[in-house]
């Protein structure tokens, strides 16, 4: 009798007591996969947002560089081109005062205005020059050098040293520290050369002419 009791109270119990609510793990698995594609959606939607950034980036550089490469090619395309302007342009008054002296060429009265016009010109026209770092050779009187001269012939001159540029035929002229034009000169003979070859014959030889 009393372990029937003891039974029926265990049962009573057990009735009294709630079943415990228990998830399916497939469940659990798909809450989990889930949320990982989720956090993977958000990943790549980034990147792409990223990818999309850089790539209107590398545009924007590509435009600029274009930009840039097409105003250096005029720049020296202009430069090469119309690198003389400059010096055009402060010739062309020059150019003007011949035109101005030239008008008046033919008048037989104005010949010492032409004269002087013509003169100041060429002052001008020189200084311009000389400006521009050209320079004239300084030639006569001057030892002969193969680096600013071309001898045109030789003169005999005793009254100077052997070499020495006589004649000016054609100026010489200097860029800054380059020569743009050799001197055309005439220069004196070595006449101690010449005495030195007659000199050096043979006295034998001579003698044996003279027997001839």
């Amino acid at each position: 009798m009393t372990k029937h009791k003891k039974d029926k109270h265990t049962d009573d119990q057990n009735k009294n007591i709630e079943p415990e609510e228990i998830k399916p793990e497939s469940l659990e698995n798909e809450e989990s996969d889930s949320g990982s594609a989720d956090i993977l959606d958000a990943k790549i939607a980034e990147l792409e947002s990223q990818v999309k950034e850089l790539q209107d980036k590398l545009l924007r550089k590509a435009a600029e560089f274009e930009n840039y490469k097409r105003r250096t090619e005029n720049d020296q395309f202009n430069l090469i081109n119309y690198a003389a302007e400059s010096f055009i342009v402060k010739l062309l008054p020059i150019v003007d005062d011949f035109e101005r002296s030239m008008a008046h060429i033919d008048d037989i009265d104005n010949n010492k205005s032409v004269k002087d016009g013509i003169k100041l010109v060429y002052e001008k026209l020189m200084k311009l020059l000389n400006e521009q770092g050209v320079k004239k050779m300084q030639t006569k009187g001057e030892q002969f050098n193969v680096e600013y001269h071309d001898a045109l012939m030789q003169k005999k001159d005793t009254s100077v040293a052997p070499h020495t540029v006589l004649e000016e035929v054609e100026s010489g002229y200097i860029y800054r520290d380059k020569v743009i034009r050799h001197a055309k000169v005439i220069v004196s003979e070595d006449s101690t050369a010449d005495e030195n070859q007659i000199s050096n014959e043979d006295p034998s030889d001579s003698s044996a002419e003279n027997e001839k």
